[in-house]
């Protein structure tokens, strides 16, 4: 097997690996499910519990992909085995004039129409 195709084999064999991780987003934080958007910051979250975060503060690129572990209070905590972050929500979702917003680590963010890519 050619050193590529080892290669992606791994990242495919990882990528399953993570997936299998994750917690579904419990009914009663359903609505967290979605893209949100702010400028310089983007946060997935899907129903299968996958999170992917990226965020661009003072010339720093941040991006986390990873399965979601668990919510504590609005909070919701990400990562595998020890390696875990906290996202820290101020401000759950809530709907106003037609708009979803939250404030996830002090960012507002507003979370896309259904079926609109970012």
């Amino acid at each position: 097997m050619a050193i590529k195709n080892r290669i992606a084999w791994a990242v495919v064999c990882a990528a399953l690996l993570l997936a299998a991780c994750a917690n579904p987003v419990p009914p009663e934080k359903s609505a967290y499910v979605g893209q949100w958007n702010a400028p310089g910051m983007s946060l997935l979250i899907t129903q299968d519990g996958s999170v992917d975060y990226k965020r661009v503060k003072g010339g720093v690129n941040t991006s986390i992909t990873a399965p979601l572990k668990k919510f504590e209070g609005d909070n919701f905590i990400v990562g595998v085995g020890l390696w875990t972050t906290t996202f820290v929500v101020s401000k759950p979702p809530s709907e106003a004039a037609g708009r979803w917003k939250m404030t996830v680590d002090g960012v507002e963010l507003i979370r896309a129409a259904t079926g609109q890519s970012t």
